[in-house]
């Protein structure tokens, strides 16, 4: 079947109008709740109602001021009840399916296409850093609009990537939840060992033969550095390098940029390993964990923590990540506050004797492998849906509608 030409306000609605009271407690989705590139809406927050956009399941929220939507902050609403209403930023372009014309997931993916996503960007006015897209422009955008049978089949086929990767990111949720619970259990409870003999230490007891140190004397701790955005012959070259911005990611799979083996000399660090857990220390980023999947540098707001022999990633990192209060408390700084490689360093904590060290590893090691694989196999299964997506949108690729069926 012919795809036909349409306006976008002829077949979406846009920031549909529903009701809920002032003061009226509601799920309230701030922007970032949304996290780049994901369908699907983790969190939400309850909050009275005071102002902003309103939406129910179904409804795509595009946010329309820079830079989240080039950052590919949309997504889908799944979170709410039959009916309800949810509401979030003023900075958020509402689309709604219309009955009988526009599929809901259809709707989605078609935002997040590079045709929609480029008329989207090129249409923002305003100041600089404050832009934000012109909603009319979007409504009299043009597209070729595929049968609503089709629509289907095109988000289904779709869907299945994306259904793949938020299962992924379930079972992670649980399994780190399993691990951090057998760290607890181990190191700060010391269930274990509680019929052995224990100690006195400057942080408590402690079972006899174990020991409070701090981290510098037991890892590496090495700050990262950026080479001179002015020479380009640092740049573009093979080696991973993230800013802090990337510790905010679950597991780190891919580079933010990359460098050159004269970038990476001229950095003042050092090339880290996979399984180095990694520490935001200034700004917004400030305190945020993560652990390298990938060899990377970093850049001079990031420390690595490095495994060794005798003390393993699957132990630094949810030593790391239960330390981070206390850490953050050595912070220094005014409107940009920060912490130090010797922060970190300094950070005392309890190790146990290497028995019972590689007993531990030996517990969650395949918590752990588990939870590497399902996040490159989402990075493979995104690769895939963002290779599809503009094929399928265009009709490029069309979905036989029977084997769709």
């Amino acid at each position: 079947m012919k795809w036909k030409e349409v306006k976008l306000g002829e077949v979406i609605t846009f920031n549909p109008h529903d009701n809920i009271s002032k003061k009226q407690v509601g799920k309230k989705i701030a922007m970032e709740k949304i996290k780049p590139f994901t369908k699907f809406i983790e969190d939400y927050e309850l909050a009275e109602f005071n102002g902003g956009m309103k939406f129910k399941n179904g409804d795509t929220i595009l946010a329309r001021i820079t830079p989240c939507l080039e950052n590919g902050k949309t997504s889908q609403v799944t979170i709410l009840d039959d009916d309800e209403v949810g509401f979030g930023s003023t900075e958020y372009i509402v689309l709604r399916e219309k009955t009988g014309i526009t599929n809901k997931d259809f709707i989605y993916y078609l935002s997040i296409s590079p045709k929609f996503r480029d008329i989207a960007i090129k249409s923002m006015v305003g100041t600089s850093g404050r832009q934000r897209v012109q909603q009319s422009v979007l409504e009299i955008t043009e597209v070729l609009l595929p049968s609503l049978s089709e629509q289907k089949a095109i988000a289904d086929t779709l869907s299945c990537l994306d259904d793949k990767i938020e299962l992924n990111n379930r079972i992670n949720k649980s399994l780190e939840e399993m691990a951090q619970a057998i760290f607890k259990n181990w190191f700060v409870d010391f269930e274990p060992f509680k019929d052995g003999e224990f100690e006195d230490s400057e942080l408590g007891k402690i079972p006899k033969g174990w020991r409070v140190v701090e981290l510098g004397t037991v890892c590496e701790c090495v700050l990262g550095g950026t080479p001179s955005r002015k020479i380009d012959d640092y740049w573009n070259g093979h080696i991973s390098w993230i800013n802090s911005g990337k510790v905010n990611d679950y597991r780190i799979i891919e580079a933010s940029e990359y460098i050159t083996e004269l970038g990476l000399k001229k950095s003042a660090t050092t090339l880290l390993p996979a399984k180095t857990v990694v520490l935001a220390i200034t700004g917004a980023t400030l305190g945020q964990v993560s652990l390298l999947e990938i060899s990377s540098c970093a850049n001079q707001s990031v420390v690595g923590i490095l495994e060794n022999d005798n003390i393993p990633y699957e132990f630094i990192y949810p030593m790391i990540c239960s330390h981070v209060e206390n850490i953050i408390n050595s912070q220094t700084g005014g409107a940009q506050q920060h912490i130090n490689k010797g922060n970190v360093e300094k950070e005392k904590l309890v190790i146990p004797v290497l028995k019972v060290l590689f007993d531990y590893k030996n517990n969650v090691k395949s918590i752990y492998d588990s939870i590497a694989k399902n996040c490159f196999e989402n990075k493979n299964l995104k690769e895939i849906r963002d290779a599809l997506l503009p094929k399928l949108m265009s009709g490029e690729i069309r979905i036989p509608l029977e084997e769709a069926q």
